[in-house]
């Protein structure tokens, strides 16, 4: 890029911003680096500028790349969230994309700033990264990368598991001692005090165990970063920074329709403040249409998210009669969709507010595979609606909790999914269990639901085994 692109694209950066200020959005202050494409891919890999060597990372950098090369996809904007936040833009776009890309990047800054899923993320986790990433090489040059990578490979394993209700790192519980009734003091001469006692009117007090947990506990990582005897400092020291790290991550995967729909709603209303010239906005027509072209048989989280907080805004300015006996005025729709902004996860964001008229009007429906074709299974507005909700629900990963850190009295792991008509996937259970074994250092059973029927895997360090209970 020469220095008369350099000095157009400050001047669109600057515009950009007073646009969006004037439109009420409020931003981190924006730093933005032009880069080429490896490490655009690079980050896109890692998810950060930096963070420590993993081979899933080179694996995920090497598909994204050939991609890009083939033609086939393209990274158009890597925002990062942080304080200042960071957007990083291909040295290859145009002028007309980089305005784009700045615009939607601005509002995604907005969006981490103001959404309260976000309000406890750390802010300078780009720094805390990188020491994590000097921490873990630390302990590869001591105890070996073929050590530290296999338990890198349990930890990665089951790194979803956390729980994203709160920020925490304690547990909301605590562990108390077993109820053994207190031994009385006994001096030289008591036994005397105890000769008239009958010895069949004394009962003995047998000590009640508390369950442990005394509550399910979602948190899996932290009940093994806790609890586990197997680990080993150095193990419970990465154990503690990737937990922290995938906490960062989590408010992203449970609001990403929002966080694309906002960013794109905005990108699309500043873009149309510029002054662009008749091929500029061309350009921009076909670059817009690229990002939200609706998939028929997956859900684009830019175009749908759009199209929820429009449909929002469009029936807050123009309020039923309903609405407003529930004191909907006029007109409100603005502040109401920067409202929705700041209270909602996707899950509650499509449960409330997703209409069925939205539904019918964009044609959203379920479909299975039966055998090599896709076909249609529903098209009831409501089991849309909730079946959308369900997949959003913990970040669309499974909901399993520790019921049992010592089950069977012998200190083995029970976990139990919360089966919500979402059967989970056998062949990755069987993978996962091992990995969970090697960090607990026991065995470890799962419960959950195969065909309608209660099914109890366990893995005893050797051989998984099934059987239905």
């Amino acid at each position: 890029m020469n220095s008369n692109n350099f000095r157009e694209l400050e001047y669109a950066i600057d515009e950009i911003t007073e646009i969006a200020k004037g439109f009420g959005l409020d931003y981190f202050p924006m730093r933005y680096e032009i880069c080429p494409s490896d490490i655009i891919y690079t980050f896109g890999a890692y998810g950060m500028p930096t963070r420590y060597s993993h081979w899933s990372f080179g694996k995920k950098f090497y598909k994204m790349k050939l991609q890009y090369d083939l033609g086939l996809s393209k990274i158009y904007e890597l925002v990062i969230n942080s304080n200042p936040c960071y957007a990083f833009l291909l040295d290859t776009n145009s002028l007309v994309q980089n305005k784009l890309i700045v615009a939607h990047v601005l509002a995604h800054s907005d969006f981490f700033k103001n959404n309260v899923r976000f309000s406890n993320t750390k802010r300078d986790m780009v720094e805390s990264m990188t020491a994590t990433a000097e921490r873990i090489n630390q302990y590869e040059q001591k105890y070996g990368k073929k050590l530290v990578e296999e338990f890198l490979n349990a930890v990665i394993a089951i790194q979803e598991h956390i729980d994203p209700s709160i920020v925490r790192n304690k547990l909301s519980w605590q562990l108390e001692d077993d109820m053994i009734p207190p031994v009385p003091r006994v001096g030289l001469y008591d036994d005397l005090w105890n000769l008239d006692n009958k010895k069949e009117n004394i009962a003995p007090v047998k000590p009640r165990k508390k369950k442990f947990p005394p509550q399910p506990e979602k948190d899996l990582l932290l009940f093994i970063q806790h609890f586990s005897r197997e680990l080993e400092e150095w193990q419970r020291d990465i154990l503690t920074m990737l937990r922290e790290e995938m906490v960062y991550f989590w408010p992203q995967l449970e609001t990403k329709i929002m966080n694309e729909g906002w960013a794109s709603l905005w990108h699309q209303r500043i873009m149309r403040e510029l002054d662009l010239t008749s091929g500029e906005s061309i350009e921009f027509a076909k670059l817009n249409a690229n990002v939200l072209q609706p998939s028929k048989t997956s859900l684009n989280p830019y175009y749908f998210g759009l199209k929820m907080f429009e449909d929002i805004e469009e029936r807050y300015n123009n309020p039923s009669e309903e609405m407003k006996q529930y004191g909907v005025k006029a007109g409100s729709g603005t502040e109401k969709i920067f409202e929705v902004r700041e209270l909602e996860s996707d899950s509650s964001f499509i449960r409330n507010y997703l209409t069925k008229e939205l539904i019918m009007r964009e044609d959203i429906y379920l479909f299975q595979q039966q055998g090599k074709e896709y076909k249609v299974t529903d098209k009831a507005w409501e089991n849309v609606r909730d079946q959308l909700v369900v997949n959003r629900v913990n970040g669309g990963f499974p909901y399993i909790v520790v019921q049992e850190g010592d089950y069977l009295k012998n200190g083995e792991l029970y976990l139990k999914h919360s089966y919500e008509n979402l059967e989970l996937d056998v062949k990755y259970v069987e993978k996962v269990m091992p990995y969970i074994h090697q960090l607990w250092g026991r065995g470890v059973h799962l419960e959950t639901n195969i065909e309608n029927k209660s099914v109890l895997f366990s893995y005893d360090g050797k051989n998984i085994h099934r059987k239905y209970i």
